[in-house]
């Protein structure tokens, strides 16, 4: 079916839109571990995972390929400038998602050779792929939640694959060792991933022979959750249309925007990724919609004949590559837009981690005026773009979108593209379906959010302009250049990682999604490290953050006499899934964050609304909290134990934060009680964790150290409920056991977590005391081999993450910023 339509083509440069000039700002030295490019919610979310925006695909936060191609012809030659041209696989064995398969299994440990193609296998069971917990894995099909599992699956080849480039496609839940007809391919360690594929190596290829073959595969449960599953694929030939790259001059990330320069043959293009995340504008926070803009410049003085060609790919709106999709055009007003998404639009069904939305429609918008399009197959549409015609038959359930925007012969020009994401419902709260924020109503369409972003766009380009310089000044003034630098990278990956909502009663609800930790929604030990990027430039932000977890204990669905942990697994909010609670921790964090916000405001009407509830929390943090018993807590990370020295600490502070909103609220008696309570446990902490030059991990252990960072709010707060010389100390013995990428978390192991060590840094009272610890955290953002958007659990002794990725707990590094606002007041 032919699905084109031309749009004055070749006309002359875009007028209509003429890019503002944006305000001159110092450019961002810190060369990113990935790049934000579009960023919405925790579903629509892209990066460039690479120095150079065309060495590799766009991609998914999770990493899994979000293609989005970017190429510029002039006078007649190509040049790509953004993303890859998508690897084309056929399968050849296919996964559980693509088509049922029988393995055998067992769970107990096999003997030797139970890899190879002449073992016995007669004794093992039977199942179907995949194999994993049924109740968290929506694609198991054999319940597997014993430690360990071993799986052995013979496959029917109809030809040989020597010479071919094969690929090994697998998910794993968690360490994973594959083999193929004896050969070892994959041993992940510890990790988790869903649809990573491997090219083999020859010696591999070659031993897959027509007949019979073998892969097995042995994984191990770690904790909870469980999968394994996997199958094969083959490279197609001929997909390769644009190998010529363009050269790529700079790229510079500030809070809302990130900017590139490319040299393309006889042209300069600057390409500007932006969204405008202003707080202070829920509305405009919460359009689904974010800017590419773009403007060519002859760099000889001469006329050129430009044209620049953007591709996406249905992956921007599914879950795995394999489900088919859809693919339509429309127009509204003076806007051309492409829409995608999934054929079968089950919403809300699936929660998780490693999981992409595959419901709604991701769109692709652009001026009417000088533009051209196509949907279809891929390489039949960049062969197209060489020939100067987009004719693309359709493909099965795999269309490609594309639009052309054709400047004709120019020295400069400018324009833009939009793209943005309808959810359609964003949360399910509580077993009632909510709407995205900017669509609460339900009044809303997708299109009028493009028509508005179209009409704001030239004043946008200005506002976000002047929020990124003048971010990039104030963090410059209180924390130094490096540290603003973090903070401009850390801006838009903590906003993104949330998706605001109404809730039922009219409360705000800014669901954060743990991100590669666990996928729980709502997790309050994510919001607690989040809070101070929302109470510096929003508290209902903050509000909307804690509002979940009151309503949780208020409305009797959580009945214990302390905090939950969460609320679900995003983004299905009906009720705690995470498997242990955090008693102390949650407690603490709840009543910390709430006297914060007090702080900002000036108020407390907040805490008054939930006064029952704070004060079951701070009775329960009273009785346990000084010397927690073993319980989980946000640094179990190495094992969790009892008598933790800075969980009691949390608890201290949390019980002064009840005293000091009972202050603000007239309620003296209770809040000298109170206060005093925090005061007598805070001497007595001093008593159980004193280890001469410094304060212990545990009460118990001598010898032993941990990052006090929970100090910070006496601090913050200007409470006094520990003397000052307990944080100088503390401060002092630090930079004894300081490593190159930073301080550990503690004596037990060599990682941190970067967004404590800026709270740490933050108990400082001097600027060179700040720095010497946010240094070595920039060093390692700067230099670490492991090119995904900030991860904030790492080693510090080499540049590697431990774990977890594009959390919005580096919200945590706007701490020092937040000092500056409280104490200005």
């Amino acid at each position: 079916m032919k699905r084109l339509m031309t749009l004055l083509l070749g006309i002359a440069a875009l007028t209509a839109c003429t890019s503002p000039q944006p305000e001159q700002h110092a450019k961002n030295e810190l060369r990113a571990p990935a790049y934000p490019l579009v960023t919405i919610d925790p579903y629509t979310s892209a990066w460039a995972f690479q120095d150079n925006l065309y060495d590799g695909s766009v991609r998914h936060w999770t990493g899994k390929n979000f293609p989005l191609i970017g190429v510029a012809k002039v006078d007649g030659q190509t040049y790509r400038f953004m993303g890859a041209e998508e690897l084309e696989l056929s399968t050849i064995v296919p996964n559980s998602e693509q088509e049922d398969w029988v393995g055998k299994y067992t769970v107990a440990q096999p003997a030797e050779g139970w890899q190879t193609m002449a073992f016995d296998d007669s004794r093992w069971k039977e199942g179907k792929a995949a194999f994993g917990t049924m109740e968290n894995e929506h694609t198991a099909k054999t319940q597997w939640g014993e430690k360990y599992i071993w799986v052995r699956r013979t496959i029917d080849l109809q030809e040989d694959m020597a010479g071919r480039n094969i690929y090994l496609d697998y998910s794993h839940d968690d360490d994973v060792i594959i083999y193929i007809n004896g050969i070892k391919v994959v041993d992940t360690g510890n990790a988790c991933k869903k649809h990573a594929q491997l090219k083999l190596s020859d010696e591999v290829a070659a031993s897959l022979k027509k007949g019979k073959n073998l892969i097995a595969a042995y994984c191990y449960n770690r904790v909870g959750n469980a999968l394994l599953d996997f199958g094969l694929m083959v490279e197609q030939e001929n997909y390769q249309f644009f190998e010529q790259t363009a050269e790529q001059i700079s790229v510079d990330v500030q809070a809302m925007q990130t900017y590139y320069t490319f040299a393309c043959g006889s042209v300069n293009l600057n390409l500007t990724f932006t969204a405008p995340l202003f707080m202070d504008n829920l509305d405009l926070m919460t359009r689904p919609v974010n800017y590419l803009s773009y403007e060519v410049s002859s760099r000889d003085g001469k006329k050129h004949q430009v044209d620049l060609y953007f591709e996406a790919s249905p992956q921007w709106a599914i879950d795995v590559a394999h489900q088919k999709s859809m693919a339509d055009s429309f127009e509204e007003g003076d806007l051309l837009f492409l829409r995608t998404g999934s054929q079968s639009q089950e919403i809300l069904k699936k929660r998780g981690d490693d999981v992409r939305i595959d419901w709604g429609y991701f769109y692709l918008a652009g001026k009417k005026d000088n533009t051209t399009y196509g949907i279809g197959d891929g390489k039949a549409l960049r062969n197209g773009f060489l020939k100067d015609n987009l004719e693309a038959p359709a493909t099965d359930g795999y269309d490609k979108l594309v639009l052309v925007c054709s400047l004709g012969e120019t020295k400069k020009a400018d324009g833009y593209l939009m793209l943005g994401y309808d959810d359609i419902y964003s949360i399910q709260y509580f077993g009632e379906n909510l709407r995205p924020y900017w669509n609460r109503s339900g009044k809303e369409t997708i299109a009028s959010q493009f028509l508005k972003a179209k009409d704001e766009y030239q004043k946008l380009m200005k506002d976000c302009a002047a929020f990124d310089k003048k971010l990039m000044e104030d963090a410059t003034a209180v924390g130094g250049r490096k540290y603003a630098e973090l903070c401009a990278l850390a801006y838009r990956q903590s906003i993104a990682a949330h998706k605001l909502v109404e809730a039922p009663n009219g409360e705000l609800l800014f669901l954060s999604k743990e991100n590669f930790s666990n996928g729980s929604i709502g997790t309050v030990d994510i919001t607690y490290p989040s809070s101070p990027l929302y109470l510096l430039y929003n508290p209902e932000l903050a509000k909307g953050l804690l509002n979940h977890i009151f309503y949780y204990s208020e409305s009797g669905k959580w009945t214990k006499p302390f905090a939950a942990h969460d609320i679900g697994t995003y983004p299905q909010g009906n009720g705690q899934t995470y498997g242990g609670d955090m008693p102390v921790e949650e407690s603490g964090n709840m009543l910390i964050v709430t006297a914060a916000i007090a702080a900002v405001e000036g108020n407390a009407d907040y805490a008054n609304r939930h006064w029952n509830t704070l004060t079951t929390w701070t009775d329960y943090l009273v009785e346990y909290g000084l010397d927690p018993e073993n319980q989980l807590c946000t640094d179990d990370f190495a094992g969790h134990f009892a008598h933790n020295a800075n969980l009691s600490i949390k608890a201290i502070l949390a019980i002064a934060s009840y005293g000091y909103l009972a202050d603000m609220l007239g309620k003296t008696e209770v809040a000298e009680a109170y206060t005093n309570k925090a005061k007598e446990m805070a001497a007595k902490w001093m008593e159980m964790a004193d280890d001469g030059d410094h304060y212990r991990l545990t009460f118990d252990k001598a010898g032993t150290w941990s990052q006090k960072y929970n100090l910070v709010w006496d601090k913050l707060m200007n409470w006094q409920i520990f003397p000052e010389k307990v944080a100088e100390t503390e401060l002092a013995y630090y930079q004894t056991k300081q490593n190159r990428y930073g301080l550990p978390l503690d004596n037990r192991e060599t990682y941190t977590k970067t967004d404590w060590i800026m709270w740490t840094a933050t108990m400082a009272n001097d600027r060179t005391t700040f720095e010497s610890f946010i240094d070595p955290v920039y060093s390692f953002m700067n230099e670490t081999t492991d090119r995904i958007p900030m991860s904030d659990w790492v080693f510090t002794d080499s540049p590697k993450q431990r774990g977890f990725q594009a959390r919005s707990v580096v919200g945590g590094y706007f701490i020092k910023m937040l000092e500056e606002k409280l104490h200005a007041k």
